[in-house]
């Protein structure tokens, strides 16, 4: 069996992550790790439960006395760290938090990795660390060789994270990879990140605020894609190399708000233009060349079916959606936390 440590494993892209793996790989073994914030929630993982091979422990990674501990009961073989404050929104109105959750915990796991012979970390990036794009220049892409030029608290802090991975792979010789994606989408994405909210928003007739004119351009990749690329990179990338992971399904804001209405069955007079955010990217779009020539990774989701499949897993699982709306879902985390807990005892 290996053992693989995830971090953020209740989150969105994590608990996606941890169901490819235990699917991808029968010999997989998985130590879930998250804090349990308002973005971390554990009905993510009940099918993962399941298995029988995914043990929970609810811990920040910023403690480093927990990490420690955890490292020398379970010496794990690889860590993939999603754990991360992720909204731009809220890094503009606490950037602090950001710093030592993205920052501080990725440099706790690090020490951990070296001490205990992790034989890879993987840093979960973001293409943000990499600014924007102008949106009249479609022949401009993101490269692993592009300058970091970070427009927000997130993006800086992501970028101090995975400059301090590359410092430890030089200084401490720790085996690291690191991988940069576009944005992701698909089922278990909290709802105040944009189409999930416009899901929801629509569902129920409310208001659908869409930044500025609309007119932003994303890269989207469907979150199983984004799941096997890093399974790719932890299997077969080359040590103490960058990876950018990207869908080539570049998107207006406002056209997706428009799909989803029109799935919907919507008006667009739900739609309200509201105030910019502060210090907004234009455009990101990244080139994926080097994983797809050196992995042979693609991605296989275009953005109008990935989109259709991520509307109807909302609709469907609109139970899941009510127990965020509600907080329900925060009662669940402690209930499941404790029988997680007696298991563990037993």
């Amino acid at each position: 069996m290996k053992k693989y440590l995830v971090t953020g494993g209740a989150g969105f892209i994590g608990s996606n992550f941890i169901y490819y793996m235990l699917k991808a790989h029968e010999d997989a073994e998985i130590i879930c790790v998250d804090k349990l914030t308002y973005a971390g929630n554990l009905y993510n993982l009940e099918g993962a439960f399941k298995s029988g091979r995914v043990k929970f422990y609810k811990t920040d990674i910023c403690d480093r006395e927990n990490i420690f501990k955890l490292f020398e009961v379970e010496r794990p073989n690889y860590v993939v760290n999603f754990a991360a404050e992720s909204h731009v929104d809220r890094s503009i109105n606490d950037p602090g938090i950001f710093v030592k959750t993205n920052v501080l915990g990725t440099q706790v796991l690090l020490d951990a990795a070296c001490k205990y012979g992790v034989e890879l970390f993987h840093q979960v990036g973001t293409d943000e660390v990499y600014g924007d794009l102008p949106l009249d220049r479609p022949d401009l892409f993101f490269t692993e060789t592009t300058p970091l030029h970070t427009s927000s608290p997130y993006s800086a802090s992501k970028a101090g994270a995975d400059l301090l991975v590359m410092a430890y792979a030089r200084t401490f010789k720790q085996p690291v990879t690191i991988s940069r994606c576009s944005n992701n989408y698909g089922p278990y994405q909290f709802p105040e990140k944009m189409i999930p909210l416009m899901i929801s928003n629509c569902s129920q007739n409310k208001k659908l605020p869409v930044y500025g004119d609309g007119m932003n351009v994303r890269d989207w990749l469907y979150v199983e894609d984004h799941c096997r690329a890093i399974d790719l990179i932890i299997q077969n990338g080359r040590r103490g190399e960058v990876y950018n992971i990207g869908g080539h399904n570049e998107m207006h804001n406002i056209d997706i708000v428009k799909i989803i209405c029109d799935t919907l069955g919507k008006s667009y007079d739900l739609i309200e233009y509201v105030p910019d955010r502060k210090g907004h990217d234009l455009r990101y779009a990244i080139d994926p060349a080097k994983i797809r020539t050196e992995l042979g990774w693609e991605s296989l989701t275009m953005f109008k079916s990935g989109i259709k499949k991520t509307i109807e897993w909302y609709v469907e699982n609109k139970k899941w959606l009510e127990n965020i709306l509600n907080g329900n879902y925060q009662n669940y985390n402690e209930d499941c936390q404790s029988y997680l807990n007696k298991c563990k005892e037993m």
